[in-house]
């Protein structure tokens, strides 16, 4: 129902598959966004490309290149492994389980709703 490659981004997943540094290709370029001459003139913003299966990573979060670079290759990793197990992955398994309590958190708060106002209207009758 959702693309695999956007559930990429969970932090519990210790189950990824391996990346080998001779299967990126790494390049720094100007960031994007707010910031002005900060953003502007720094080249801090790490592109890294999985060439055996062409995902794109593109990491401008933080000012420091080193940790822009960790936090890519993080997201590339996951979405490597989203993209060669599909849903076997550990990353596809949480994303859905957040879903699902997501839509249960959802129906809880619309059924209280629910019962307020059937309360209300209760309340209502009562005073007339």
């Amino acid at each position: 129902s959702f693309p695999l490659l956007q559930a990429a981004r969970r932090r519990n997943s210790l189950n990824l598959l391996g990346l080998a540094e001779a299967e990126l290709e790494e390049q720094f370029v100007r960031g994007d966004g707010p910031g002005g001459q900060a953003t502007n003139k720094t080249n801090n913003c790490v592109v890294l490309k999985h060439i055996p299966s062409g995902i794109v990573v593109k990491c401008h979060q933080t000012r420091s290149v080193e940790k822009n670079r960790k936090i890519a290759r993080e997201i590339l990793q996951e979405k490597v492994d989203l993209f060669y197990r599909g849903e076997d992955s550990d990353v596809f398994k949480e994303k859905k389980a957040s879903e699902k309590k997501k839509q249960e958190k959802k129906r809880r708060a619309k059924e209280n709703l629910e019962r307020k106002k059937l309360l209300k209207e209760l309340q209502q009758l009562d005073k007339k």
